[in-house]
């Protein structure tokens, strides 16, 4: 089968990233910085000077906008989609981990022992969150088969693929980085995943990691 190559794309800061405040499926948009971002990501495509066949986007603003920069430059319609969506943090959403800690500790305590079927209490669990997204990126790999595309989304979507392609589980801590508006490169053929680049920042004068 012919290969699918992707370029992954974290959205813009927003004010929440700097807080280091849980947006999950909030609304939150960018901020100055995260605007900047999408221009600075924006232009680095175009002069690369590479071919696309679309621009699937997570259906949030602050994924819409960041991508509404490349849109512009290349020349490419948004396709915005649910299923390229944040994960649902349930009772963690619009809180930072402190505040989640004092709070809410039992939701807290069970997020921290990464129980990958917990669903943070009315949201969605490690192992359903990573069902929806390689669900959707297969869709994609397969509907685009030998073409390469580009797909803006958010820190955990990224963090699945990336689980996928190396082949973490679900239950270690995270050990690699998830940059505001980095690039990202993997590929798929014939069922599996590789990673080919990771959080390039070249083009960037600074940039937030995943919570």
């Amino acid at each position: 089968m012919p290969t699918t190559r992707f370029c992954l794309i974290r959205h813009g800061e927003t004010d929440w990233n700097r807080e280091r405040r849980l947006q999950g499926h909030l609304d939150i948009p960018l901020n100055s910085r995260g605007l900047q971002q999408a221009e600075q990501l924006a232009h680095a495509l175009a002069q690369q000077q590479l071919e696309f066949s679309a621009l699937h986007v997570s259906e949030l603003t602050r994924a819409r906008q960041t991508a509404s920069a490349i849109s512009r430059r290349l020349g490419l319609p948004l396709q915005t989609h649910a299923a390229l969506k944040e994960r649902h943090y349930g009772a963690f959403q619009g809180h930072t981990f402190e505040e989640a800690r004092q709070h809410i500790p039992h939701v807290y305590r069970l997020h921290q022992e990464r129980d990958v079927h917990f669903d943070l209490q009315g949201g969605e669990s490690l192992h359903g969150f990573q069902q929806r997204i390689m669900q959707y990126m297969q869709q994609l790999a397969e509907h685009y088969a030998g073409k390469q595309i580009l797909v803006v989304s958010h820190g955990g979507v990224l963090e699945m693929v990336h689980r996928t392609a190396s082949g973490k589980g679900l239950s270690g801590a995270r050990d690699f980085p998830i940059p505001n508006a980095a690039l990202n490169w993997i590929r798929y053929r014939d069922g599996e995943w590789e990673i080919e680049k990771w959080a390039d920042q070249s083009h960037l004068d600074s940039s937030l990691d995943e919570l």
